[in-house]
């Protein structure tokens, strides 16, 4: 071998380590609560639930208006547990959808989230969404100018969009919902029992 053709190889090699690295990096990042991000339940809970999900999604508004009331009286209200939202748009509504619930605030954050869940069939249509959805804002206290303002931010627009790609390539979401619980990856609506079940066994290790 060469030594052109040595050097060549330690250099892939090398090329290969740090690919790795900085994607092990990057998923460790997505373990953590980001800076723009807000949590339901105590922050010091010893479970962390990451939850990506479209709010289009109806699977998704199935396991937010069954199965996270019983959690959150189980697990999150007790101190076991936070809960992180990710988006995860899957169309143009759940994407703008997404952006409301990003500018109104850390207080109103989860109670936009549960009302767009549970309204769901009320603003996911072909034709009209935004119409639908600034009705339900509208009731929340968002203005008309607001509302305009906020579906035009494409800073934030591609935050969300960037943070998406990064949840496919980092932890291989591709159906919502999706959880990450404590590193574990839960696809889809689960029955009630398989998330008490992983629940309880990371509580007792």
């Amino acid at each position: 071998m060469s030594l052109f053709s040595k050097n060549f190889n330690l250099l892939i090699i090398f090329l290969v380590f740090v690919c790795f690295q900085i994607n092990y990096l990057k998923a460790n990042e997505l373990y953590n609560i980001q800076d723009d991000e807000f949590i339901l339940g105590n922050i010091d809970a010893p479970i962390t639930m990451i939850e990506y999900a479209s709010l289009s999604c109806p699977h998704c508004a199935a396991f937010h208006t069954q199965k996270l009331p019983i959690i959150k009286e189980e697990y999150i209200d007790t101190g076991k547990v936070k809960l992180i939202f990710r988006d995860f748009p899957l169309n143009l509504p759940a994407l703008q959808a997404s952006m409301l619930t990003h500018c109104v605030g850390e207080e109103l954050y989860f109670k936009y989230l549960n009302a767009l869940f549970s309204l769901q069939r009320s603003w996911v249509k072909k034709d009209g969404a935004k119409e639908h959805l600034f009705k339900i804002v509208q009731n929340g206290g968002m203005t008309k100018d607001e509302f305009n303002t906020c579906l035009s931010n494409k800073e934030l627009e591609n935050n969300i969009l960037t943070h998406q790609l990064e949840a496919h390539q980092q932890f291989n979401i591709k159906t919502t919902p999706s959880f990450v619980i404590n590193g574990k990856l839960i696809e889809g609506n689960e029955p009630i029992e398989e998330f008490r079940k992983v629940f309880d066994e990371i509580l007792s290790n």
